[in-house]
């Protein structure tokens, strides 16, 4: 396949290249080309906006009499996306960038002629230079001038960065912190000493306290003990079995004394209140059973009565009848425990 493809022509001996006619064709000729807008413009007709980037079929041509450093120079034609006006802009290469000549304006260009201002007063000053020499001495006068403000404000602003440098932001924070420390350990140092004088205050007031209720404890114990009193008249009744060793007195004497003690502070060892309603079985005792006592008359009871009292009541058997009362006392007693 490779063969088929033609790369070289056959030029026979006898050609003659000027013999060649030539096309002769016109210097201003157009040539229909593809192109993006080269920057954002608006019709004059119209008003209508055309954004860089949008594609148009433009014309082009060649600028008759207009070279830069022997560069041709183009210009090309388009139409209004709205209108159909013609708009023209042409190349410029000595500021590498495109010109607008007609039929549109060119937006966003104040950058561009911020340079061309720029441009034109360096062209002036130049040329005032090359005419006057004072003229020469004066603006190196001016610029040497603003050289030395330039730097002195370079100077102050070097030394209040060096100021803000040298601040420790750090230490401030931890002098900071410290002072709160110390702040917070001192309000509960406070709270503390304040807690404990309150506690200080209520234990004086309760010792205070504990100590009246045990002084009228005691005078309440000595007038007990000074004015000793019987709950019932029966009390001096209710005696111990005398020994052999005591009379009947000793052992009437002493059993009050427990009653009494046991009701102001409670029995010993004594069992709950479910223990008195079971009743241990124990063995029966012998008890000897007192003899009948003849009932005075009725005329005569008061006088018994006082004479009981008074002394001891014997029986056929020899026995007192106190004795004989405490012997009964004390079984039932027994029995109830």
């Amino acid at each position: 396949m490779s063969e088929r493809k033609v790369l070289n022509k056959y030029y026979p001996p006898d050609f003659d290249p000027s013999k060649i006619p030539k096309l002769k064709l016109p210097k201003d000729r157009q040539y229909v080309v593809r192109l993006m807008a080269p920057f954002n413009m608006r019709c004059k007709t119209c008003g209508e906006y055309i954004y860089k980037g949008k594609k148009f079929n433009a014309r082009k041509e060649t600028v008759q009499n207009e070279l830069y450093m022997g560069l041709p120079i183009f210009r090309f034609y388009i139409k209004c996306t709205r209108c159909l006006a013609e708009i023209t802009f042409k190349t410029d290469p000595e500021n590498t960038d495109y010109a607008m000549e007609h039929g549109a304006t060119r937006n966003f260009q104040a950058e561009k002629l911020i340079e061309e201002e720029e441009k034109r007063v360096q062209q002036e000053r130049e040329e005032e230079e090359l005419n006057n020499p004072m003229k020469v001495l004066e603006n190196r006068t001016k610029d040497s001038k603003m050289e030395m403000e330039v730097l002195e404000n370079l100077q102050e602003l070097k030394e209040l960065n060096q100021r803000q440098a040298q601040v420790d932001f750090e230490g401030m924070i931890d002098r900071y912190r410290e002072l709160e420390k110390r702040e917070k350990e001192r309000e509960k140092e406070e709270d503390e000493r304040e807690t404990k004088e309150m506690l200080d205050r209520a234990l004086v007031k309760r010792l205070r306290d504990s100590d009246s209720d045990s002084g009228e404890e005691e005078e309440g114990s000595s007038s007990e003990t000074k004015n000793p009193n019987t709950h019932k008249p029966t009390d001096i009744l209710t005696t111990d079995k005398p020994t052999d060793t005591q009379g009947p007195s000793a052992g009437a004497v002493k059993r009050p004394r427990v009653e009494s003690w046991e009701r102001s502070v409670g029995t010993l060892g004594s069992k709950g209140a479910l223990g008195t309603l079971v009743v241990r079985k124990k063995p029966a005792a012998t008890f000897i059973k007192p003899a009948p006592v003849k009932a005075p008359p009725p005329q005569t009871e008061s006088k018994a009565s006082t004479a009981n009292a008074s002394q001891p009541v014997t029986t056929g058997n020899g026995s007192s009848s106190l004795s004989l009362l405490g012997a009964y006392s004390d079984s039932d007693s027994n029995d109830s425990e």
